[in-house]
């Protein structure tokens, strides 16, 4: 008989996890949680690897627990949910035979270690250059859970601030992803509606044509990341919502300028019909429009050797049931394709977490809804569930990586990585502490992937009769002079052909798509710290219409200053 584990106590009652004895030194105590056995991690991912029910808890192969017994005989359990990280936790308290379960996150992960402790009554021990801190969170009427809990904040701390209580809050959507939602959901025929509107009324909506002049040399437009492969290196007309340092000589197209304030990032501007015809030539993509050969592209680039890079999930999207999409094989007695349809009980908060708010450099929208995130042609629809894009947070596998998709993912060495995950690539599943599929490849080894030029095969979405040609961000891995750069690319109006065409010339690697159709879902913030404030600048000025405002007139930046229902990853400064 098959044991679905339907909390933390169940995954006991099941045997899955591996009980660490509450009877051993004090020093012991202190220590990090123990990594599950070898024979334990094989035999789990052996089930993680099969399509079934159960739950989000038990889909967790590296979760490691302990449990005590507090004077009065409660059941005090502690989950961390992969043990290879130390940055998720899930606390379940049994209190008089009531369970309750709470998501924690540790407020410096990398210097606290966390485990449950015995002596004198039951109590959370962390270990810092503090020193010890023993905390009984679940004493007392009120207690301290109940009132984080009660203050309603996405990060409610505990237990003297070593812990954020991670509390369930409504993200922030815009007026027009509120609608989509609603067709979607409830309207018959809704998101043929919803293709229909894209089409007809927001095709092309978002597209810039700045005007060009003439001139200048290859010498003049030389920075530190060089230039991109062009035919003409016009100036451009730059809409960035930040200030670029050109050295009073204008932005040329292709080249790489400092941004001011912005310490390792640069900004670069180009329209596709600006590339160099060898680049153009290369098989593997569609011919350039003569609309998208003249549509402005913004492209910001990050000094990987000074950013860290995380991934937050948004309070809604993407959802972890089915999409759509792979409709012939979706198998209505589970919930998702993992075989769970939420996140509960983990908390999705839409919201950098504060400890990182004083060292945050930029946001970027991530990717596409579950309800896009799967294949409706090709073998990926008919194989592994459909394919659906898969996410990591913090070490937790929320939705499996599947193979063939675009991947971008950092280890625990903080080492950032963009490629198609491959099923060698598993090995890896414990060290991922971030990861976001989004598709298939724009380029790959430096040349259009593979279905650039195929709309259902790539699964690139557009409008119902296959137009492409839209608002898109995209973003690549670039190597130059011994550096490692992550650039960014938003483009006012394309096609991935275009999208990959741009890429190429910039000499990325690899580049893969982030999502599309609005600046709500391209949305890039840069952010410079004043006065206790961060203050965001946006790719391109109009996005600031999607920040909201303090009472006193400042911006309240998206992602940063509330939660938003949208994944999106951030970058901070080492």
């Amino acid at each position: 008989m098959l044991c679905y584990p339907r909390n933390i106590r169940h995954v006991f009652i099941c045997g899955i996890l591996v009980t660490i004895s509450v009877l051993v030194p004090r020093s012991v105590l202190a220590s990090e949680f123990s990594v599950p056995s070898e024979r334990v991690v094989q035999d789990r991912l052996s089930e993680f690897a099969e399509f079934k029910n159960r739950s989000i808890v038990e889909f967790q192969p590296f979760r490691a627990a302990q449990q005590v017994s507090d004077p009065d005989g409660n059941l005090i359990e502690l989950l961390s949910v992969n043990a290879h990280h130390n940055m998720w936790f899930l606390l379940e308290i049994d209190v008089d035979g009531v369970d309750e379960q709470f998501h924690l996150e540790l407020a410096s992960p990398k210097k606290t270690k966390i485990s449950l402790d015995n002596q004198d009554g039951a109590a959370i021990l962390f270990e810092d250059e503090m020193g010890l801190f023993r905390c009984k969170p679940w004493a007392g009427k009120p207690n301290e859970l109940s009132t984080a809990r009660g203050t309603g904040l996405p990060y409610a701390p505990i237990c003297n601030k070593k812990a954020f209580l991670r509390n369930a809050v409504d993200g922030n959507r815009s007026s027009r992803e509120a609608v989509a939602e609603f067709l979607r959901d409830n309207v018959m025929f809704g998101e043929s509606l919803i293709s229909m509107i894209k089409g007809t009324f927001y095709e092309d909506a978002y597209m810039s044509s700045g005007a060009v002049q003439d001139g200048g040399t290859v010498e003049e437009v030389a920075s530190a990341l060089g230039v991109a492969k062009l035919s003409s290196r016009p100036q451009m007309n730059s809409y960035f919502g930040f200030e670029v340092d050109t050295k009073s000589e204008g932005m040329k197209a292709g080249a790489w300028y400092p941004i001011v304030d912005g310490d390792g990032i640069y900004a670069s501007a180009v329209q596709p019909g600006m590339i160099d015809p060898d680049i153009l030539s290369i098989p593997g993509a569609n011919g350039l429009d003569e609309v998208e050969s003249r549509a402005d592209v913004f492209l910001v680039a990050f000094d990987l050797a000074k950013f860290d890079l995380g991934y937050e999930m948004g309070t809604d999207h993407p959802r972890l049931d089915w999409s759509p999409r792979p409709a012939r094989i979706i198998d209505r007695s589970m919930p998702g394709p993992d075989g769970f349809g939420s996140s509960d009980p983990f908390v999705r908060s839409g919201m950098l977490s504060p400890r990182h708010t004083d060292s945050v450099a930029a946001t970027i929208a991530a990717g596409f809804k579950r309800a896009h995130s799967a294949f409706a042609f090709t073998d990926k629809a008919i194989t592994r569930n459909g394919h659906h894009y898969g996410f990591v947070q913090n070490g937790a596998v929320l939705s499996r990586l599947n193979p063939g998709l675009s991947t971008i993912f950092v280890l625990d060495d903080g080492s950032i990585h963009m490629r198609s995950w491959t099923e060698q690539d598993d090995i890896l599943l414990p060290r991922v502490a971030f990861a976001r599929q989004n598709g298939v490849p724009l380029v790959e080894n430096g040349v259009p992937g593979e279905h650039v030029s195929n709309w259902g095969f790539g699964n690139w979405s557009g409008s119902a009769d296959a137009q492409l040609r839209t608002l898109r961000a995209g973003a690549c891995l670039k190597k130059s002079k011994g550096r490692d750069f992550l650039v960014y690319g938003y483009f006012s109006t394309a096609t991935p052909s275009a999208m990959a065409r741009v890429f190429q010339a910039y000499d990325c690697s690899y580049a893969m798509l982030l999502d599309m159709n609005s600046q709500e879902h391209s949305y890039m913030a840069l952010y410079t710290h004043e006065d206790g404030r961060v203050i965001p600048h946006h790719v391109v000025r109009s996005m600031s219409a999607l920040d909201g405002q303090t009472r006193d007139g400042f911006p309240s930046p998206r992602f940063v200053g509330y939660a938003d229902n949208r994944d999106f990853f951030y970058l901070l400064r080492k």
